[in-house]
């Protein structure tokens, strides 16, 4: 099996798990990024107020996702861009969580999403001091990106995954799971989604 999935990052307006404001989406194939996109997010209510600890991080304010589509119809296009792959994110149990919590807050239901943690993967390939992106991201040959621009993350992350698999030998994900131990995981809906006033 070739080495093929999509990486994914998403920024948030605050705390809540719902409130996805931008999402960065890169595809691989065969061990080459082939397309990625981006686009903001306007959070749906209840989960839409953007903190300044989250706007100091990526830049993004209530003002830029004023015209922006919603989850209940963006989730669409991120499920057709990822179009059945293994979703890798750099600590991916925050980006799936972030999936899994939009769609408990807008009543749409989950597309049965398989996820890697690139986080784990390098903790397991690189001895270094931080397993931060933008450090591990050096240690895969990826530097001066902008960090917390959802769509330069994601290429960060397929970086990571990229290379890890050569450091491995790994042809696909399945196999640099078995040589790292990290385990393809599904990703699971939330119960209730709790607004952040809540």
């Amino acid at each position: 099996m070739p080495l093929d999935f999509t990486a994914i990052d998403f920024e948030t307006a605050n705390g809540s798990s719902a409130s996805a404001c931008s999402v960065g989406l890169v595809k691989v194939r065969s061990a080459r990024v082939v397309a990625k996109t981006s686009w903001y997010i306007r959070p749906p209510m209840g989960h839409d107020a953007f903190l300044e600890w989250n706007t100091r991080i990526h830049g993004i304010v209530a003002a830029d996702v004023l015209d922006a589509l919603g989850w209940a119809e963006q989730y669409a296009h991120i499920v057709a861009f990822a179009d059945g792959d293994v979703l890798t994110a750099h600590n991916a149990r925050f980006d799936m969580g972030v999936i899994a919590g939009g769609c408990a807050a807008t009543g749409i239901d989950l597309h049965p999403h398989v996820s890697m943690c690139s986080l784990q993967v390098a903790r397991r390939t690189y001895s270094l001091d931080s397993y931060r992106l933008p450090v591990a991201a050096m240690a895969a040959g990826f530097e001066d990106f902008a960090h917390h621009n959802a769509e330069a993350d994601a290429e960060a992350c397929a970086a990571i995954m990229i290379h890890a698999a050569q450091r491995h030998g790994a042809e696909s994900l399945e196999e640099l799971g078995l040589a790292t131990g990290v385990q393809l995981s599904p990703v699971r809906p939330h119960r209730r989604s709790m607004a952040l006033s809540d």
